[in-house]
């Protein structure tokens, strides 16, 4: 179990600027992007490409780490898709997950960070769904940026995941935890990476699949 004072920003860069994409790191206090994107790059925003997005953040006294490795929504092996669909559950057991899981909370306690992918929306993305579950659950406080600079609370949105999925109503049979996990999951099956998506990507670059 974590240090509860211990606190996890998160954000998606989207489309934003990068001024943009900075003022709201300076509203928050970031001092610290832990990359979680399994590819660091952005073909139509090239500011968000890896190596440029580093060495901007560090000229602005932002620290820069990748994780895409140990945190990333897309896994490769074949074990970790159920039914087409990037499985976070699975991918949240491994060693691997773990040790990025570490290096943030352990980094967190100097720094004040903040987890990066591309999705706008948190609920549409594993830095929430994935990593920021893990992390609460390790009793971490996590909390994502929003484009429009406000600050949601994790508790805020699986609230907002339980109402989606019809999970909200007391259920004598079946115990919060179980009825959150569903809630998650039946998420995650809507907006996790899917092999179909992958195919359709790489036909779209002249890949043979």
């Amino acid at each position: 179990m974590a240090n509860a004072a211990v606190e996890v920003l998160t954000i998606g860069h989207s489309t934003l600027p990068y001024e943009r994409f900075l003022s709201l790191l300076r509203q928050a206090s970031v001092t610290a992007i832990a990359d979680v994107r399994t590819a660091p790059f952005s073909r139509h925003f090239p500011h968000f490409n890896r190596d440029l997005l580093r060495d901007q953040l560090r000229q602005d006294d932002v620290a820069y780490v990748f994780l895409g490795e140990e945190l990333g929504g897309r896994p490769k092996g074949k074990q970790f898709f159920c039914d087409g669909v990037a499985d976070y559950e699975q991918m949240a057991k491994t060693d691997s997950f773990t040790r990025g899981l570490n290096r943030v909370v352990d980094g967190a306690e100097k720094y004040r960070i903040a987890m990066m992918c591309s999705e706008h929306d948190p609920m549409d993305c594993h830095r929430c769904l994935l990593v920021g579950r893990a992390l609460h659950e390790r009793g971490v406080s996590v909390r994502h940026i929003l484009s429009g600079g406000q600050i949601v609370d994790h508790r805020q949105i699986e609230d907002k995941l339980m109402d989606m999925a019809g999970k909200s109503d007391i259920d004598l049979f079946e115990p919060p935890a179980k009825r959150l996990a569903a809630a998650y999951r039946d998420r995650a099956m809507k907006v996790a990476f899917s092999e179909r998506q992958d195919n359709v990507r790489k036909t779209a670059a002249g890949v043979d699949v």
